[in-house]
């Protein structure tokens, strides 16, 4: 009668520690070795390791073809074959083992008979999902080999067989992340922000939810200045359930192009903060240094103000760079009414420092960058959106709720309010 194994779980680890130190006297030879320093104990895991594969694989294939009969094939249906080579996946590499092949007696064409325990261990979804979170940590492929223990009968842990691992593992999770759907997710606020990965750039959207949950929502090749590009962006997140329907906020670093994508996609109604970081760091490149840190304050302090006095104040100012810093003060006017949106819907301090920039989708792709800093050779438009998708979805398990998460209910009501007023417009 076939017998029924088990896995052992963490929890078991005892058990099996104490049946080792009481029945282990086939490991004093290896305690003794390891004592004088004639063994390392990697070598000790190797040979200890690949033995207890071919034993679990053994007892896998007697609960087939029963046990195994000296001098016999065995009188069953199912009969041992002698020996073969195989390989099994582990967490971080393959290994090669011996095990017993298993046919029927009758021969002929698919006589072959699996053993249940080997074709468990071909799954190597967990090795692929471990090697991505390996590179992401910043591992060379040329160095994979030296975070892993090296043994002799180590197998695909080649530069080029993990490359072909993680292009395999990484297309799986930009195929994730273009197939979400958010249909259920109510998102008030929708972070647009572009990033360069060598020569590429990729646009990214992040959502802010009724709760403050943070959702990477897409990523598309191409710069946030290119209007095909950003709408093509926003028509996919129309598609997998982010709705025009829904009056939403929009935090952009300023480009016309996107500013013109939101309005065609979402509507014109929909308001748009410009990012406020972006517009002084526009402004000082236009300034010679002694007159930058009081042009930077005098624009805090401004934003700080409501908005009619604050957007005031900032004309004058750009009145008084007119004539001799004339770009100076165009960039300053330029979209300057959108700095001011937080302050129009009047949220409070602690809300506005959060949607007053782009900090929010910049701080992911801080984590972006440092996840991919070591590739250096970006081949192609395919391979950065498969590595920024990898990365960004490995960056969002760490995401926090918006620091400012307890007073998006503010924020939820204003934009309810103006769209109930729209509706009653049209009703009219």
């Amino acid at each position: 009668m076939p017998q029924v194994y088990q896995i052992a779980q963490t929890p078991d680890r005892k058990v099996l520690l104490e049946f080792l130190t009481q029945h282990g006297q086939q490991l004093l030879p290896f305690v003794e070795l390891i004592a004088n320093a004639q063994l390392a104990v990697d070598e000790f895991i190797e040979v200890v390791g690949r033995t207890t594969l071919e034993a679990v694989l053994e007892l896998s294939a007697r609960t087939v073809a029963g046990p195994r009969h000296q001098g016999q094939a065995g009188g069953g249906e199912i009969r041992r074959h002698g020996r073969q080579a195989g390989v099994v996946c582990l967490s971080t590499q393959r290994v090669r083992v011996d095990k017993t092949r298993l046919r029927h007696k009758e021969g002929g064409p698919g006589a072959e008979v699996p053993i249940p325990a080997y074709q468990a261990l071909q799954n190597d979804a967990a090795l692929a999902q471990k090697l991505c979170r390996i590179l992401l940590r910043g591992v060379s492929t040329r160095h994979y080999e030296d975070v892993i223990p090296q043994m002799a009968t180590t197998c695909g842990v080649s530069k080029s067989a993990v490359s072909r691992e993680f292009i395999q593992a990484s297309a799986e999770k930009l195929k994730e992340l273009c197939e979400r759907r958010f249909d259920d997710v109510d998102l008030l606020i929708i972070y647009v922000d572009g990033q360069h990965f060598g020569a590429y750039h990729v646009i990214a959207a992040i959502g802010v939810d009724t709760e403050g949950h943070k959702h990477v929502l897409g990523l598309r090749e191409g710069a946030t200045e290119n209007a095909v590009v950003v709408t093509a962006l926003l028509e996919d997140l129309v598609e997998r359930g982010v709705t025009p329907g829904r009056r939403r906020l929009f935090v952009i670093d300023g480009s016309k192009a996107l500013r013109q994508a939101i309005a065609a996609v979402f509507g014109a109604d929909n308001p748009v903060q410009r990012c406020r970081n972006h517009k002084v760091e526009n402004v000082m490149g236009h300034l010679p240094e002694h007159l930058k840190a009081q042009v930077k304050a005098a624009m805090k302090a401004a934003y700080r103000l409501e908005a009619q006095e604050g957007i005031q104040r900032l004309k004058r100012q750009a009145q008084w760079l007119q004539d001799e810093y004339p770009s100076a003060a165009a960039s300053l006017l330029e979209g300057l009414e959108e700095t001011f949106t937080i302050n129009r819907l009047g949220l409070p301090p602690r809300l506005r420092r959060c949607l007053a920039t782009t900090n929010l989708i910049e701080s992911p792709g801080s984590g972006v960058r440092r996840k991919t800093r070591r590739v250096t050779n970006w081949k192609s438009g395919s391979m950065v959106l498969r590595w920024a998708a990898t990365a960004y979805l490995e960056t969002e398990k760490k995401f926090r709720k918006l620091m400012g998460y307890r007073d998006l209910w503010m924020l939820q009501a204003v934009l309810d309010e103006k769209e109930g007023d729209q509706r009653q417009e049209l009703a009219a």
